[in-house]
């Protein structure tokens, strides 16, 4: 159902939470309710709104400004947690380092990612092996971003469990093997606002993040209540703006998920312009496959599109290296 703010369909999403444990909730009148949403959003823009994933608005809030706390400190202190090849693109990259299809975003962030022993991927884990870097200032930062990371993790499983039974499978087709131990990924990301760039730096690129799918399977985007900077390109080729609505997540669905389908549900393009005078925070959760899972067409989706597999099988761990070698400077 969408609502008069948003071209994006709102969906309360508490039926899949309520029945999380029940195998048999894809009989629950409710829950059929909430998939036939969530498959008319997959298959007409990739995008939704998510409300009554159960995280309070305040830890939403909290999240938002402890980030907004650190990308205020002096630069000495952020490179203190830098990103390099070394902490295996774990860290802080300043404004201009993360690289879109070659043209530098106008953005600073954290990157963090799933640890896993060394070793445990073999040659394909090698690159992103290593510690997540956590700032000591704010003191509660590593803590606090941890509780939030467990229970994004926990709402992304339960709104893939409703995903699943949009497809037409079980609704635990998108676990074990498969995503059972999900490599997640989240990116805590400021975007400086017009006036806080000094003339020698106003790019002529203005363009916060540039457009690109997600590489999973879901995003979880928890945005500045304030400032409407999203866009996403609709069936058409406009770009439409996704204005954020407090206690909600704006999803998106991902590289992997259209694989999946065989091509039923489509990653669409999205970016990020900040026109606004003020500084904005986005807090960007990404619920992926696991690290070594080989990705291909779910057979009752290729059922339903000619019997066909529409992509080649891609392992997950090879698309993220590809994209984490080429996106920093």
């Amino acid at each position: 159902m969408a609502t008069d703010f948003t071209s994006f369909p709102v969906i309360d999403v508490s039926p899949l939470m309520e029945k999380r444990d029940d195998p048999r909730m894809g009989e629950d009148a409710n829950v059929i309710e909430v998939v036939k949403q969530l498959d008319q959003a997959c298959r007409e823009t990739g995008f939704f709104y998510a409300k009554g994933h159960g995280i309070s608005e305040s830890l939403l809030s909290e999240v938002k400004k402890v980030t907004r706390m650190f990308f205020l400190l002096p630069y000495e202190e952020k490179i203190k947690i830098k990103l390099t090849p070394a902490s295996g693109y774990r860290g802080y990259q300043r404004v201009g380092e993360n690289i879109t299809k070659g043209v530098p975003d106008m953005h600073e962030a954290i990157d963090c990612y799933r640890e896993f022993k060394p070793g445990m991927y073999g040659t394909l884990g090698k690159t992103m092996e290593g510690s997540n870097q956590w700032p000591l200032d704010p003191p509660n930062f590593k803590q606090l971003m941890e509780e939030y990371i467990n229970l994004c993790t926990d709402v992304s499983r339960n709104i893939m469990r409703g995903i699943a039974l949009a497809l037409g499978g079980a609704p635990y087709e998108f676990e074990g093997d498969r995503a059972g131990n999900s490599f997640w990924v989240m990116r805590l990301i400021g975007y400086p606002g017009i006036s806080s760039l000094k003339a020698s730096d106003i790019p002529e690129n203005d363009i916060g993040c540039g457009a690109h799918t997600d590489y999973g399977l879901l995003t979880l985007v928890n945005q500045d209540d304030d400032i409407t900077a999203l866009q996403v390109r609709n069936l058409s080729g406009e770009w439409i703006s996704a204005p954020p609505i407090p206690g909600t997540f704006v999803c998106n669905i991902g590289d992997m998920l259209k694989i999946y389908s065989n091509g039923l549900y489509e990653s669409t393009l999205h970016r990020v312009i900040n026109k606004s005078l003020k500084y904005r925070v986005c807090v960007a959760y990404f619920y992926e496959t696991n690290f070594d899972t080989a990705v291909e067409p779910l057979e009752i989706c290729k059922s339903k599109t000619g019997g066909e597999s529409k992509f080649k099988r891609a392992v997950y761990g090879e698309h993220l290296v590809s994209k984490v070698l080429t996106n920093f400077v």
